[in-house]
C-alpha cells in the first residue's frame, strides 16, 4: 500500500517512549512479569500508556505530546510512581539502562502480541537479543519536509544523545568496554542505521518507499529500525538511538535538549544537510558508543577533530536562547551536569565497583529508577 499522507503536528510538540526493565528481586535477573504488571495496571488510571514489549520482561511507557519541558517532566514522574506503586505489589523492580548487564537472552520469552511472534519468527534468536532497552523522543512537524530536513540536520548531534544517554556497560555478566553496548545489539538488524539521503517528503513516499514496497521486505515504516525515522501517521520524527537512562528527569531532560536543538535547525542558520555529511556518521557514532563523553568526533562540514564533552557543553550553551524561549533551561543545566560529572554508564560501573557484583549494580539501577517516591 501506498505510505501514508504525513500528518500535519504543531510543530517542537514532543513526547518519550521507554523500554524498562522488569526484574526478580530475588536474583535481580529479568523476569517475565509483564502480563502481570500490565494486568494490574488496567485496573488504575495510568498517566500516559504502557504497552508490552518484544520480550515478557519488558513494558514500553508513551508519555502524552506536550510543548513544554515541566508538565513532560511531571507526567513522566506520575508514570514512575505509578509502575512503583504496582511494581511493589508484585514484589518486582523497575529499572532503567540500556541492557540487563547479566541476563540470557535464550531465557527471554517472546511477548505474545502478533507483531512480536512475526518478528521472532523472521529475525530467529536476535529478537530475543533484542531485549535491551531505549528512550524514543518524538517532535513534532509541520510538515513532512521539515521533518526530513530536520532528520539529515540532526545527524551531526547523534553522539551528543548516545553519550549523555548511555547506561548499558556491561553485557552477559561483562564489562563491554562499551558505554552503550545496547546500539550494538540494535546494528545486528538489517534495515537499522541512517535513513536514505531524500529532503522531499513526496520523492521519500512515493519513490524511495514505494519502490522498498515493492521488494517485499517492507510493509510499513516500522520495519525500519533507523536512528532517526519519521512517523508519518503522527507528524513527527522519531530519534531512536538513546539508552533508557536510569532516571525519568535524564529522559525528559533529554527530549527538552532535542526540542531546543530541533528549535535552532528549523531557522535554518546553519549550513544545510548533504549527503557527505554522513561520511563520517558511522565512525562518529561509534566512539559515541564505545568511549561515552570521552569519545572524539569528526565534525560532517569542516573535518575538525572535536572531544565530544566539549562539543556537547558548547552546543548547550549555543541552545540556551532556545531554552528560554522553550521554557527548558532547568533541563540544559541537568544535560551539563551529567556531561560534566559523568553519565548513568559511569554511575553503573561505580556501583559494580562498590557493590561487587552485577546483581548489586541493578540493585542500584532500581533504588535510582525510584527516586523520591511520592504516595500514589
Amino acid at each position: 500500500m501506498p505510505l501514508e499522507a504525513f500528518a500535519s503536528s504543531e510543530a517542537l510538540t514532543f513526547g518519550v517512549e521507554l523500554e524498562l526493565q522488569l526484574v526478580s528481586l530475588s536474583d535481580f535477573d529479568l523476569t517475565p512479569a509483564s502480563p502481570d504488571l500490565l494486568h494490574l495496571l488496567r485496573r488504575k488510571p495510568f498517566p500516559g500508556n504502557v504497552t508490552p514489549e518484544i520480550t515478557e520482561s519488558m513494558i514500553e511507557i508513551n508519555s502524552s505530546v506536550h510543548t513544554v519541558y515541566a508538565p513532560l517532566l511531571a507526567e513522566l514522574l506520575a508514570i514512575r510512581d505509578t509502575l512503583v506503586a504496582a511494581s511493589d505489589l508484585l514484589n518486582i523492580g523497575i529499572a532503567g539502562g540500556g541492557t540487563h548487564p547479566f541476563q540470557h537472552w535464550s531465557e527471554q520469552r517472546i511477548s505474545a502480541k502478533p507483531r512480536f511472534q512475526e518478528l521472532s519468527s523472521l529475525y530467529g534468536y536476535l529478537a530475543k537479543q533484542f531485549t535491551v532497552f531505549g528512550q524514543h523522543v518524538h517532535i513534532g512537524c509541520a510538515h513532512g519536509d521539515d521533518a526530513l530536513y530536520l532528520l539529515h540536520a540532526l545527524s551531526r548531534y547523534i553522539p551528543h544523545f548516545i553519550a549523555l544517554s548511555s547506561s548499558s556497560p556491561f553485557v552477559q555478566g561483562i564489562d563491554s568496554g562499551f558505554d552503550s553496548a545496547r546500539l550494538n545489539s540494535v546494528s545486528a538488524f538489517p534495515l537499522s542505521g541512517r535513513a536514505p539521503f531524500v529532503l522531499h517528503w513526496d520523492e521519500f513516499a512515493d519513490v524511495y518507499f514505494a519502490k522498498m514496497e515493492r521488494t517485499g521486505i517492507i510493509k510499513s515504516m516500522k520495519d525500519f529500525y533507523w536512528d532517526l525515522r519519521p512517523k508519518p501517521e503522527y507528524g513527527t520524527i522519531e530519534l531512536r538511538v538513546c539508552d533508557t537512562p536510569l532516571t525519568v528527569e535524564r529522559a525528559a531532560a533529554l527530549a527538552a535538549y532535542l526540542q531546543a536543538i530541533c528549535r535552532h535547525l528549523l531557522e535554518r542558520k546553519d549550513a544545510p544537510p548533504v549527503e557527505d555529511d554522513y561520511l563520517v556518521y558511522n565512525y562518529n557514532r561509534f566512539q559515541a558508543a564505545r568511549f561515552g563523553l570521552d569519545g572524539v568526533i569528526t565534525h560532517p562540514k569542516t573535518y575538525e577533530q572535536l572531544p565530544l564533552r566539549e562539543d556537547i557543553l558548547a552546543t548547550l550553551d549555543l541552545m540556551e536562547p532556545h531554552a528560554q524561549a522553550l521554557g527548558s533551561v532547568e533541563a540544559l543545566v541537568h544535560l551539563a551536569a551529567a556531561a560534566a560529572e559523568g553519565s548513568d554508564a559511569s554511575l553503573l560501573r561505580g556501583q559494580y565497583e562498590r557493590q561487587g557484583s552485577c546483581a548489586g549494580m541493578v540493585n542500584a539501577a532500581i533504588q535510582r529508577f525510584r527516586g523520591e517516591r511520592r504516595r500514589v
